[in-house]
């Protein structure tokens, strides 16, 4: 087995295992609509022989956004500019997937290229909100976020069942949750995070609840024949954080609760954690996590065609490629024969 096999997860099948991994591009109109740019970087990467390409985290409501530029799927104008995106895709040739983002603390910041970028903390009265997380402690020098309440919690599951079923309308056939690097999933699963003393904090058990509810929200809202991954963190890497042992036991209850793939990250919880650069880094976590009956993927300085090799099937089931897709949108047919480039192409070779 390679990478360009094909892979069934429910109803869906992927053509190969080399996907383009979710990668903001803080573009969105001021509405949270996809634009002009989105259509044509998603369709450059779509023609590039990927079996999946997986749009941006999409915010599930207003204040669940990273920036004012995030794209959202809450409502009806959003809605009709990603049926768009996904017929792009479609023509491209790709399986069209989103992923779904409610980032908690890490919420109402400045984009990459302006003043301190996404360390910056963007104020109410200049078009900021205050975050909702699990606990009033900031990250970094973003805003002190509002501890949720109750009701905020059913808000929050109500948002994601709504951008689920959003998701299904548009026509995507792919739902991936972002849990890790530091957003709201992660946020109440890890003590670093999580300080409350109620019935969503204490032992891991305890902290798990709210994540699990999330993810049964997303797949009430989702079609059963249709895969929902979740984006999870493999360890904080760092001391007295989420452990590779932790993440396996949520891995396995992501998986009892509907969930048919995980995609692996870690770190990012907190800028002093840890962080991992070599090759695979990621992947690696592959072996492990496939001990909790889930599908893995993972993405992680994938940027050279020997990756892919390592990488299938003895780590994971598919790899997700990020930079390298944005250096060059045809990083994967250049990687395989002439042949598998769009015929469009083929009087270039």
């Amino acid at each position: 087995m390679t990478v360009w096999t094909r892979l069934r997860l429910r109803d869906v099948t992927l053509p190969n295992r080399v996907w383009l991994s979710p990668m903001c591009q803080y573009s969105a109109d001021a509405g949270g609509t996809p634009t002009d740019w989105h259509l044509a970087h998603y369709g450059a990467r779509a023609a590039g022989g990927l079996g999946l390409v997986m749009v941006e985290c999409t915010a599930v409501a207003p204040d669940m956004r990273t920036t004012a530029r995030d794209l959202g799927l809450w409502s009806e104008r959003q809605l009709a500019g990603h049926r768009r995106l996904v017929e792009v895709i479609e023509t491209g040739g790709s399986v069209p997937a989103v992923q779904l983002g409610a980032a908690g603390r890490k919420s109402s910041h400045g984009v990459p290229w302006d003043n301190a970028g996404t360390r910056s903390a963007i104020a109410p009265e200049d078009g900021g909100w205050q975050p909702l997380a699990p606990s009033a402690a900031p990250f970094a020098g973003l805003a002190v976020p509002r501890e949720m309440t109750s009701a905020d919690g059913t808000r929050v599951l109500e948002d994601l069942e709504r951008a689920a079923r959003n998701a299904h309308h548009a026509g995507y056939r792919l739902l991936e949750l972002h849990g890790a690097n530091g957003y709201l999933f992660h946020e109440f699963l890890s003590p670093l995070a999580n300080r409350r003393t109620d019935d969503w904090g204490g032992d891991l058990q305890a902290r798990m609840r709210f994540p699990l509810e999330m993810v049964r929200a997303l797949r009430s809202g989702w079609p059963e024949g249709k895969p929902l991954v979740v984006r999870l963190p493999a360890e904080d890497l760092l001391a007295g954080g989420l452990t590779t042992a932790d993440m396996t036991v949520v891995a396995a209850a992501l998986g009892s609760n509907g969930v048919d793939m995980i995609d692996l990250s870690s770190g990012a919880l907190v800028p002093e954690a840890g962080r991992l650069t070599e090759p695979l880094h990621n992947a690696r976590y592959g072996p492990l996590f496939r001990t909790a009956g889930v599908s893995v993927a993972a993405s992680g300085a994938v940027c050279e065609t020997r990756h892919l090799d390592e990488a299938v099937p003895e780590l994971v089931d598919a790899v997700l490629v990020g930079r390298a897709l944005l250096r060059d949108p045809y990083w994967a047919l250049r990687t395989r024969g002439t042949e598998s480039w769009p015929r469009q192409y083929h009087r270039a070779f």
